[in-house]
This record gives C-alpha cells, sequence and structure tokens, in this order.
C-alpha cells in the first residue's frame, strides 16, 4: 500500500504559520509556551498546532497556544523540568521521560505487551490511562486530551542483523534516559548508552553507539537509514506523547476554556493516530528503498529471555498492583 508522504504532512506548514484568527489585533489574555522534541514534519506537531489554531479561535482569541517543535525550548528532560516549575506552560512528552517523575507512566512501554495497536487504545483510552493520568496530577502536571502514538518501537544496527537476544550480545545500543529500557536491554544482553536524541545520528555515525530503536516512521523522518543497515522489527514496545499542562496555568484558565483544550487535544490526538497510521504504512517500502535489510525476529524468545531475567516481575514491583491489573487486562498476563 503507497502513501503519499507529503499528502500526509501536506497540514504541518500551514499549521506552523499560525495564521491571523478571531481576536489577534490584541495580544491575547493568556499566551502559552508548548515544547515537543519532534521534528517539524512529525504529525503531532502538526495537529498539536493545529489544535492550538482552533482554540485560539473557539476562546475568540483570548487563549493562544504556540507550539515549539524540534526541541526549541530545550532536552525532553529540561522541559519536563521548565513545565514543572512554570518556566514553560506545557510540554508533550514520551512516558519513557516522564517516567523519570511520574514512574507508573511508563506501563504503557512494558515489553511485548500488546500485540495490536487496538490494544494500545483499550489501556491507555482506559483503566491504565486513567491511573496514569492522576499519577500525573499529583506532581502539577495535567494530561490533556488522549495519548497521541509515536508507534512500536523496532531496533536498528549498523554492524549485524538482530534476529535473537543472542545477536544483541555487546551491542552498543542507545536508548534514551528510561530505567525501562535500560533494564530491558541490559537483560537482554546489550550494552545500552543512554544519547541525547539531538547527538543520535552524530553517536551512530561516529560508531559511539551500534543501533539504536525507534519507530519507523521516525527512523525515515530522522534520515537514520543513513547511519544504520538492519531493521529487527521487533515491536518490542510501544510509545507515545501525553500533551501535559502546569497544572497551575490550566486551573489559570475559565472552565469553559479548559473544556475546548481537552477536546481539540483529543481530536488532535485522534488524527495524529491515523496520520501516524499511514506513515508508518509507507516506511518500511520506503526505508527498504535506501537500502536497509529487514529482518523479522523471534519476539518469543525476547519475551522469555526477559522473562527468564525476572525482568516482568521486578517492573511488576515498580508499578504496583493497580497499574499492572490494568495493563493484563489488555495484554493478558506477563510475569
Amino acid at each position: 500500500m503507497f502513501f503519499n508522504r507529503r499528502e500526509i504532512l501536506k497540514g504541518a506548514a500551514a499549521s506552523l504559520a499560525l495564521p491571523a484568527l478571531v481576536g489577534q489585533a490584541h495580544a491575547a489574555e493568556f499566551e502559552y509556551r508548548c515544547g515537543s522534541n519532534q521534528v517539524v514534519d512529525h504529525p503531532i506537531v502538526s495537529r498539536s498546532t493545529a489544535a492550538a489554531e482552533r482554540i485560539l479561535k473557539e476562546t475568540g482569541g483570548r487563549l493562544k497556544i504556540t507550539v515549539y517543535p524540534s526541541g526549541q525550548l530545550g532536552s525532553d528532560t529540561d522541559m519536563l523540568s521548565q513545565v514543572r516549575h512554570g518556566a514553560i506552560d506545557m510540554v508533550i512528552i514520551s512516558p519513557l521521560i516522564l517516567s523519570t517523575l511520574v514512574p507508573v507512566s511508563t506501563a504503557s512501554g512494558i515489553f511485548f505487551a500488546f500485540a495490536k495497536i487496538d490494544d494500545v487504545w483499550k489501556a491507555t483510552d482506559g483503566n491504565l490511562g486513567n491511573i496514569i493520568s492522576t499519577a500525573v496530577s499529583k506532581v502539577g502536571l495535567t494530561c490533556v486530551g488522549k495519548i497521541f502514538d509515536n508507534g512500536f518501537r523496532v531496533m536498528t544496527t549498523s554492524t549485524k542483523a538482530i534476529h535473537t537476544p543472542e545477536d544483541l550480545k555487546g551491542i552498543k545500543m542507545r536508548v534514551p534516559p528510561s530505567p525501562l529500557l535500560l533494564s530491558a536491554f541490559e537483560a537482554l544482553g546489550a550494552a545500552p548508552s543512554t544519547v541525547n536524541w539531538s547527538e543520535l545520528y552524530s553517536a551512530l555515525q561516529t560508531k559511539i553507539v551500534d543501533g539504536e530503536e525507534n519507530s519507523l516512521s521516525l527512523i525515515e523522518m530522522s534520515r537514520l537509514y543513513e547511519v544504520q543497515k538492519y531493521v529487527s522489527l521487533t515491536n518490542h514496545m510501544w510509545d507515545g506523547q501525553w500533551a501535559l499542562f502546569n497544572s497551575k496555568s490550566f486551573k489559570a484558565l475559565p472552565e469553559e476554556f479548559r473544556g475546548i483544550v481537552e477536546k481539540n487535544f483529543a481530536q488532535a490526538a485522534e488524527e495524529e493516530r491515523i496520520d501516524l497510521a499511514k506513515l508508518t504504512a509507507s516506511a518500511e517500502d520506503n526505508l527498504k528503498k535506501k537500502g536497509m535489510q529487514f529482518i523479522e525476529p523471534d519476539r518469543n524468545a525476547f519475551r522469555a529471555t526477559l522473562r527468564k531475567a525476572n525482568w516482568y516481575a521486578q517492573w511488576k514491583q515498580k508499578l504496583g498492583d493497580a497499574a499492572w491489573s490494568a495493563l493484563e487486562e489488555v495484554s493478558g498476563p506477563l510475569a
């Protein structure tokens, strides 16, 4: 199936232009900044910006949210700290980073928990998502809308193909600063190393690390095919991004405006999920055309290795019974 990538992303440039809308003759009563690490082409950015435009219009120009993509406001960890302390008002961020502050948020990323994307939405739009949102609210942040889709993650390497966990031994694998990913790749026998996203391409190019793991669409957008050779379709974990407000900034808004924000970011997430599905469907063919070699790994072997290392049992204890039960409502027994 072929999708025109330009058609999927054509709204990005128009959305980022932030055209003059109702009420912009005067400064907005509320002017909020929202940080994202995603590249400007990513549907999370274009759909969030489109949501901001609708919010501006629906509030009569009184609430203006400006989305800053590509880490313009700092690294993920910097932005999380900034939004918590009120230096910025909003951030769109992965549970992998959020978990350094709200450990239970990483439950949606447990390795091999979800067989298909519909299972993800049952969990994150349901009981598990409610547990995470409640935990987030206790650290001065507010989740708005639904979680965005950042895709199932796969492994790429420059040195050798990854078919089984044994192939990971000695591989220097870049991971984000996430306890979940660090512990998983250690249990699988790799040598995980944290590298900032902005430095990843250079680290792969100079062989500081041998491989990385991300979604197919992000691998394509970030041109990692230039510095990686093999793609192992592990789909080892799913990743998304929550839209988070500083709670004081959110509560400062009139109740009607808070409802408008919630509605429009929920719509943005629904639309972005469709966008990403189309990008993912075309990314494999596009990456093959760029010379990447694809491998269908033995996923059961990876899961068995994690179970043998007591990795699931350890994370069940860390996340707590409530979150683990909510996860297993969808995934089935894991530990």
